[in-house]
């Protein structure tokens, strides 16, 4: 007997599908059980309970046992702000720098701008290198001097390369993901990249020279599978031209780390981590070389961010890195909470520390080696993406590779159309976004940043004769009801209020309450303010009243029948355009009738009702 199979104190019997089954069906009272069923965007199916797995798949174990590295953001425009913040993230508890330029893949809104000698000079002045610390450069087509820049600052230091942890993450098939252009076709770019490498390892830099980075994927509202694929084909894009350009596959394969994002899915995040171990360990093996260790970087995803409410970004955040360290990332890059908004000040770059520092600190969630190793929800989960994440490499394989599908463009056309679907789902609330989409703060105070946000600091120009091919652009979800938001703080500068919507609420407060509640978070996530009508009140009087031009009718389905028509027909009267908060039934012809305009409800399109209510309100 088996302490699982074993009764619980000597008392409880052990559980059983079956008995847990049982439950379930009378909770659900008739109700299927695949309401308990969830997909991924890639189709994968997760069910609410699996069995122990009895076969557990390869351990997903970091490149070092132990503690993940913490990295703080280099990526302030302003050198001596950016050299400020550097070394107060190190002495705050930072292990490392990932150093963002202008134009890389992580330059939301922030990055380096000047790659000269005395800009870098000054901004890693007191910076010890030789130290050991991980630094994590990020490639950038803005920043082409970078590489030599930091090169000739470490000779003029006389620090030796090798006991340097500074990785120049050259990856051009990444830059031409993101910003839609390559300077050649890529057999002639690959033989300067592969030289490029080759000089950097002859000199003694082989921690992460090459960087096989999918973050664009995700940001661009991909599938695990799709950034999974991406990463896995890059790799081996770059495998092949470091060994054409003469270096031994064992010394190539060495030289390239990995990035992927990380989401607020922890237990989604959790199986991608460890999917990508897995799937280069495959790789490794049909290019005859025995797996090693691959050092993996997470970022918690940009996509997840959010300028309102943003200190909701807290939560995601946490889970995004709580999921990267159990799936077994060797460094972890926090977005600070206001990155959004724009450059980050101390205090949100210390709660970007800091929520990884609780974790490690206090939580000790480096203490076990892969802690989902065994379970059978995660190895199902991890198959599966391993399953699909392959089926997207071999798909651009099968284009000729890479390089070849971005130039189609077959490739960021099934990212746009799962980021379509996801779209749709963020307007629909199915997919929520708290402080967004679901639980807005309409009142909500402004939080500083250092600086506004600056999106021209993501992209590059294209070098005359540079090839295109379709960009993928970074997206937040949140951005379509933060347009709406954006327009209902001008109407408040401008006219002093901001639209309002009047919640007609019948009956007693137990009836009206849920639909209120509902309607009032509905309306509000567009920048629409709800003023609630009270218990008993004349419906017509009251809307006059509030000063609104719009109005919802919130209460029970029992007295939607006996009272919602004759409040409809009050209300139209009064000049409103009227909502109504459910689904109608039967009563849907005699309401419209009577002056409902339209239905809110879960699953319905909550952005297009927001939009025209928006207009309607004036």
């Amino acid at each position: 007997m088996s302490l699982q199979d074993a009764p619980l104190a000597g008392v409880f019997p052990p559980g059983t599908e079956e008995g847990w089954r049982k439950i379930v069906d009378r909770a659900l009272k008739g109700g299927s059980f695949d309401r308990l069923l969830s997909k991924t965007y890639d189709g994968v199916e997760i069910s609410p309970l699996y069995q122990r797995a009895t076969a557990p798949g390869p351990r997903a174990l970091r490149a070092a046992a132990g503690r993940w590295s913490i990295l703080a953001r280099v990526d302030l425009s302003d050198i001596d702000a950016a050299n400020a913040s550097a070394l107060g993230d190190l002495e705050g508890g930072a292990d490392g720098l990932h150093i963002v330029f202008a134009g890389a893949q992580g330059a939301y809104g922030t990055g380096l701008c000047d790659d000269g000698e005395d800009a870098l000079a000054h901004v890693f002045d007191k910076i010890r290198f030789d130290y050991g610390i991980p630094a994590l450069v990020e490639f950038s087509p803005r920043a082409p001097k970078a590489v030599d820049t930091l090169l000739r600052l470490l000779d003029r230091a006389h620090i030796e390369p090798s006991i340097t942890r500074l990785s120049f993450g050259l990856d051009p098939l990444g830059a031409k993901a993101l910003h839609g252009f390559s300077p050649a076709p890529w057999g002639e770019e690959s033989k300067s990249f592969a030289a490029r490498v080759r000089s950097l390892a002859a000199a003694g830099y082989r921690f992460g020279t090459v960087a096989a980075d999918a973050r664009v994927i995700h940001a661009a509202g991909g599938t695990e599978a799709q950034e999974l694929g991406f990463a896995l084909a890059a790799a081996l894009a770059y495998l092949r031209a470091l060994e054409e350009g003469g270096l031994p596959l064992e010394e190539a394969r060495a030289l390239i780390a990995f990035r992927l994002a990380a989401d607020a899915d922890e237990f989604v995040t959790i199986a991608k981590f460890r999917a990508l171990r897995r799937l280069f360990a495959r790789v490794e093996e049909a290019c005859g070389l025995a797996p090693a260790p691959i050092f993996v970087h997470a970022e918690t995803a940009w996509r997840m961010m959010t300028r309102r409410d943003p200190w909701t970004n807290l939560l995601r955040a946490t889970l995004a890195s709580f999921g990267a360290a159990i799936g077994g990332a060797d460094a972890v890059t926090v977005l600070p909470f206001t990155q959004a908004l724009g450059a980050p000040d101390d205090f949100a770059r210390r709660l970007a520390r800091d929520t990884q520092l609780v974790l490690q600190d206090e939580s000790h969630i480096d203490a076990v080696d892969d802690p989902a190793s065994g379970s059978g929800g995660m190895e199902a989960l991890t198959e599966a993406l391993c399953e699909r994440g392959w089926a997207e490499f071999q798909s651009l394989e099968a284009e000729g590779g890479l390089a070849a599908a971005l130039d189609k463009g077959s490739f960021q056309g099934r990212v746009a159309e799962t980021a379509g679907k996801r779209a749709q789902n963020v307007a629909r609330s199915r997919d929520k976004i708290t402080g967004c989409n679901a639980f807005p703060d309409i009142g909500e105070a402004p939080v500083a940043a250092l600086a506004p946000f600056d999106a021209s600091l993501a992209e590059a120009l294209a070098p005359a004769g540079a090839l295109r091919s379709p960009p993928l652009r970074p997206r937040r979800l949140a951005e379509p009801f933060e347009a709406l938001r954006d327009r209902s703080d001008a109407a408040l500068a401008e006219k002093g209020a901001r639209p309002r919507i009047f919640l007609a609420n019948l009956g007693a407060v137990a009836a009206f309450t849920a639909r209120a509640n509902f309607a009032k978070n509905f309306f509000e996530a567009g920048g629409i303010e709800a003023v609630f009508g009270e218990e008993g009140a004349d419906v017509a009087a009251a809307l006059r009243a509030s000063g609104a031009t719009l109005a919802c009718i919130c209460s029970s389905d029992a007295i939607y029948a006996e009272k919602a028509e004759q409040a409809a027909r009050d209300l139209a009267a009064a000049g409103a355009r009227v909502y109504l908060a459910g689904r109608p039934g039967e009563l849907e012809a005699a309401l419209r009738a009577a002056g409902v305009a339209e239905f809110i409800y879960a699953g319905g399109d909550m952005f297009d009702t927001l939009q025209r209510a928006f207009a309607e309100a004036g």
